[in-house]
C-alpha cells in the first residue's frame, strides 16, 4: 500500500461513471465468468485501490482493464490504471504508461494487441481517449533510448500471462518458432505494407494486430536463439509500426499513438535504434496531422538523436522532412527551407549505399518529392509565394509514384489541387481534385478524406464560379456520412475541418 491516491485509476473511474460498489459487483462478476469464483470485491476495497493507491492481486487488474475498456470504448491496458505488472507497483513507470521494464514489453504487446482485437469489434478503440504530448513520450522514453542497446539473452517470460481472458474465449498460446517460419512472417509484413500503401489501412488493420499478438506470444512465452529472437523483435517493431499507422490512417488516434511508443521499444529490445527512432517520427507525423506541430518537433528531436550514427542518410533526410512540415505548420518558412535543403542533401549522399532497410524502402525519390510538396503546400497558407513549388514538387512526385501506391497519388493530387487554390489557379486546382475525387472512394483511409475537408475550406473564395460550386456539392455528397457531422469556418456546411479533426481527435 503506497498511502498515495492512485490519480490515474481516479480519472478513469471518473470518466466511467460507476459508483465504488458497482465496480466492485463488476470486478466480482467478470471474475467468476473469466474462472476465478472465489473472489469478492467490495467497496471499501475500490475505495482503498483509489484513494490509498492499494495495489489488487491478479486477477483483479487485468478485469479492471477489460472492463474499463469496454466501459470507455477504448483500450485500457494495466498500467493505464496506475497498477504495475505481476501484481508490483509502477516502478519505473512514466505517469503516461509509456514506459515500462523491457522484460515486459512482450507481455505488454499481447494484452493490448488482446484487448485492441476483442473490442474493435465492436467498433469502440479509439473514442474518448487522450493523446499524450509529445512531452510526455520524450520525457518517457529519452535516458532508455539513447543508451546502449542489449539484447537480453533470454526472452521475457511470465508465470500468468497478462492478456485478456474474457468469457467466451478459448485459451491459446503462441508455439515457438524457427527461421523458416520468421521468414514467413517477415514476408507477411511486406504483404501488409503493400496493402496499406494501396488502399489503405482500414481493411487489414485487424489482420495486422491479429499478427502481432501472435508474435508478442512468441515473444512473452518461449525461449529462442538470440538471432532468431533479434528478428522476432524486429517483426514485432515492424507488426507494431503497421498497426500504429492503419490505426492512425483510420482515426484511432490513441491507440496508433501507444503502437508507435510499443514498435520503438520492440525495436530497441532488438537492439535496432534506428528503426526505433523510425516508429517515434510516425508518432511526429501524426502529431502534425492533427494540429499539435511542437510536439511533432519535440518528438523529431529524440527521433533523430535516438537513432545515432546508425541511422542511414535516407534515413535522416526522412526525419527531416518530417521535421520541416512540422515547422511549415507553424509558417516558419526559414527553418522550413534549411531543413529541407539538409533533407535533400542527405538524400543524394545515400545513393550509392546499397539497399535501405524494409521499413525504409517506401521512401523513395517520388516520395521525397512528395514530402516536399506537402511541405510547401502547408507552408503557402502562410505564404502563397511558395504554392508554385508545392506543385513542382507534387507533379514530380506523380510522375514518379510507382503502381500501387494510389494512396499516395491522391495525397499528391489533393496537394496539388490545394495550392493552385491558394495560388489563384482555380481551373487546376478544380482539375486535380477531381481527380482525387476518382480513386478516394477506393480507398479506406480517413487520411485523405482529412486533406480533402482541408482543400474544400480553400475553394471558399471561388465559390461564385459554377465549376468550383459544383465541384464543392460533389465533395459534400461524397464525404463519409461519418466525418460529415459538424460544420467548420470556411468549410462549408457538413464538413469538418482540419482544425476540428485535430481537436476532438486531442479530447
Amino acid at each position: 500500500m503506497t498511502r498515495e491516491p492512485n490519480t490515474r485509476l481516479a480519472d478513469l473511474f471518473g470518466l466511467a461513471g460507476w459508483s465504488k460498489g458497482e465496480l466492485a459487483r463488476l470486478v466480482n462478476r467478470r471474475a467468476a465468468a473469466m474462472g476465478h469464483p472465489q473472489l469478492a470485491t467490495d467497496t471499501s476495497r475500490v475505495r482503498r485501490w483509489i484513494d490509498t493507491g492499494e495495489t489488487p492481486r491478479d486477477p483483479v487488474p487485468k478485469v479492471l482493464a477489460a472492463l474499463f475498456t469496454e466501459r470507455l470504448g477504448r483500450v485500457v491496458t494495466i498500467e493505464d490504471l496506475g497498477f504495475g505488472r505481476g501484481g508490483r507497483a509502477g516502478k519505473g513507470q512514466s505517469a503516461d504508461g509509456l514506459f515500462w521494464p523491457p522484460e515486459s514489453t512482450a507481455a505488454v504487446l499481447t494484452e493490448f494487441t488482446g484487448m485492441d482485437l476483442m473490442f474493435n469489434r465492436r467498433g469502440l478503440v479509439g473514442a474518448g481517449a487522450a493523446l499524450a504530448a509529445g512531452s510526455a513520450i520524450t520525457g518517457a522514453m529519452s535516458d532508455w533510448l539513447l543508451s546502449d542497446p542489449t539484447l537480453a539473452s533470454d526472452a521475457p517470460r511470465t508465470d500468468q500471462p497478462l492478456s485478456a481472458e474474457p468469457a467466451g474465449f478459448d485459451r491459446y498460446e503462441a508455439a515457438p518458432v524457427g527461421s523458416q517460419e520468421i521468414d514467413a512472417l517477415e514476408t507477411s509484413v511486406e504483404v501488409f505494407r503493400a496493402w496499406d500503401a494501396a488502399r489503405g489501412g482500414g481493411l487489414q488493420r485487424k489482420a495486422v494486430v491479429g499478427q502481432l499478438n501472435e508474435v508478442g506470444g512468441m515473444l512473452a512465452y518461449h525461449h529462442h536463439p538470440e538471432h532468431l529472437q533479434r528478428r522476432l523483435w524486429g517483426v514485432a517493431a515492424n507488426l507494431a509500426v503497421l498497426a500504429g499507422w492503419m490505426s492512425h490512417d483510420v482515426g484511432l488516434e490513441p491507440t496508433a499513438q501507444k503502437y508507435f511508443v510499443m514498435a520503438a521499444h520492440a525495436a530497441r529490445e532488438g537492439g535496432d535504434r534506428p528503426r526505433a527512432s523510425e516508429a517515434l517520427s510516425r508518432a511526429a507525423r501524426q502529431m502534425v496531422h492533427i494540429g499539435r506541430p511542437q510536439d511533432a518537433l519535440e518528438l523529431m528531436q529524440l527521433a533523430k538523436s535516438g537513432a545515432g550514427d546508425e541511422a542511414l542518410p535516407r534515413t535522416r533526410a526522412m526525419f527531416c522532412t518530417i521535421e520541416a512540415w512540422a515547422q511549415a505548420s507553424m509558417g516558419h518558412g526559414q527553418a522550413v527551407r534549411r531543413t529541407l535543403g539538409e533533407a535533400e542533401e542527405l538524400f543524394v549522399s545515400d545513393r550509392d549505399r546499397g539497399p535501405s532497410p524494409s521499413w525504409m524502402q517506401l521512401f523513395n525519390e517520388a516520395d521525397m518529392h512528395g514530402m516536399q510538396g506537402l511541405i510547401y503546400r502547408t507552408l503557402a497558407e502562410h505564404d502563397p509565394s511558395v504554392a508554385s513549388l508545392s506543385q513542382r514538387h507534387a507533379k514530380e512526385a506523380l510522375r514518379m509514384r510507382e503502381g500501387g501506391r494510389q494512396r499516395s497519388q491522391i495525397f499528391d493530387h489533393i496537394s496539388i489541387a490545394s495550392a493552385c487554390f491558394i495560388g489563384d489557379d482555380p481551373a487546376q486546382g478544380d482539375r486535380h481534385a477531381r481527380q482525387a475525387l476518382d480513386t478516394i472512394e477506393q480507398n479506406s483511409s480517413h487520411r485523405t478524406w482529412d486533406r480533402l475537408r482541408e482543400m474544400y475550406g480553400l475553394t471558399a473564395r471561388y465559390a461564385s464560379s459554377r465549376p468550383i460550386r459544383e465541384l464543392r456539392e460533389e465533395i459534400q455528397q461524397a464525404l463519409p456520412k461519418s466525418t460529415a457531422t459538424k460544420g467548420a469556418k470556411g468549410a462549408g456546411p457538413g464538413v469538418k475541418g482540419a482544425g476540428d479533426t485535430a481537436r476532438s481527435a486531442a479530447v
